[in-house]
């Protein structure tokens, strides 16, 4: 009896090792869940692109949005372990485990970490009609007029919603928050005034900012901003260590095969360092990303340990 345990285990451990070895062997489906046309799709299309064209395989978009992105983060933490199923994310994702009070899903326990896809810093902004040209003087200007200014956000909890809140926490200014359906809504609000502030992705306003229908006052990195050299660091802008950015990651069902994910990451590395993806990214404002899943881990918890801290200072919880 034990000898035919043992060979069952042998012949178990060797399909796993068969299968990974000729992985992939069939469609892989990357689950967005955000709406068509925004960062995720603006940023993971052209190099799942080239990663049907490395594998062979056809990589097959599939757009979930819903929930602040817990639907199709759901369905994912819920697919089967295998590699042909991956979530396709925003930094969202290491936010709304302490923003939303119950998740279908244990963020940390459920996904195995892939690899980063690109990168790039958040902008402080305000409509031209702001009087203030630079971050000290919008702090000034919001400490002079307590709970009459406001900011947009894409939606409460979002990572521009976190980035405000922080803001305010770092400056002690109080100011309204006012939360849109979306990135596009929300840059469209600040467009027409309907907004003081607010905080966004190069992705989506460097355009506007260049032709002057919105004010760029900081940088959330901890270096400048290649397109737009002239506008300080939040740090040299008076407030040290504030930074805050758009990252875009792959991640796969815990308990996906390590070498499924390494072997992945490799792909996705190669690609989004080459110069055709590093040009694409560039036009967005974004760095091309890339690395191994310990990387993007990294990345993801340090983020979960941070939000998670301004989420509770400034008592932001999504119902």
């Amino acid at each position: 009896m034990l000898f035919l345990v043992r060979a069952f285990l042998i012949l178990a451990l060797a399909e796993v090792a068969f299968a990974q070895s000729f992985y992939p062997s069939k469609p892989i489906r990357v689950v967005n869940p955000f709406p068509p046309g925004g960062a995720v799709d603006i940023v993971g299309r052209p190099v799942f692109e080239r990663l049907r064209a490395e594998i062979g395989q056809p990589v097959l978009m599939d757009y979930r949005p819903g929930a602040g992105t817990i639907i199709g983060s759901e369905m994912v933490a819920k697919s089967a372990p295998d590699g042909y199923t991956l979530l396709a994310t925003a930094g969202q994702i290491a936010i709304n485990p302490s923003v939303y009070p119950k998740l279908p899903f244990d963020t940390v326990r459920d996904f195995l970490p892939v690899s980063l896809l690109a990168t790039g810093p958040y902008i402080l902004l305000v409509h031209p009609s702001v009087p203030a040209r630079s971050v000290r003087e919008l702090t000034a200007l919001a400490k002079s007029r307590p709970g009459q200014m406001n900011y947009a956000s894409a939606s409460a909890g979002s990572g521009f919603h976190m980035a405000a809140e922080m803001f305010k926490l770092m400056t002690n200014t109080k100011i309204v928050h006012v939360p849109y359906k979306g990135g596009g809504p929300q840059t469209t609000a600040l467009l027409g005034g309907e907004v003081d502030m607010m905080f966004s992705s190069p992705a989506t306003v460097l355009a506007y900012v260049k032709a002057g229908r919105m004010r760029a006052l900081g940088v959330a990195a901890p270096q400048r901003f290649a397109q737009l050299p002239q506008v300080p660091t939040m740090s040299e802008a008076g407030l040290p260590g504030f930074e805050a950015e758009s990252w875009y990651g792959v991640f796969a069902p815990a308990g996906t095969p390590r070498e499924i994910a390494v072997k992945l990451a490799a792909h996705i590395d190669r690609i989004a360092k080459a110069p055709e993806a590093r040009e694409t990214f560039t036009k967005v404002g974004l760095e091309p990303g890339g690395g191994k899943p310990e990387d993007l881990n990294e990345r993801f918890l340090k983020d979960l340990k941070k939000w998670a801290k301004v989420a509770k200072d400034a008592g932001v919880k999504v119902e």
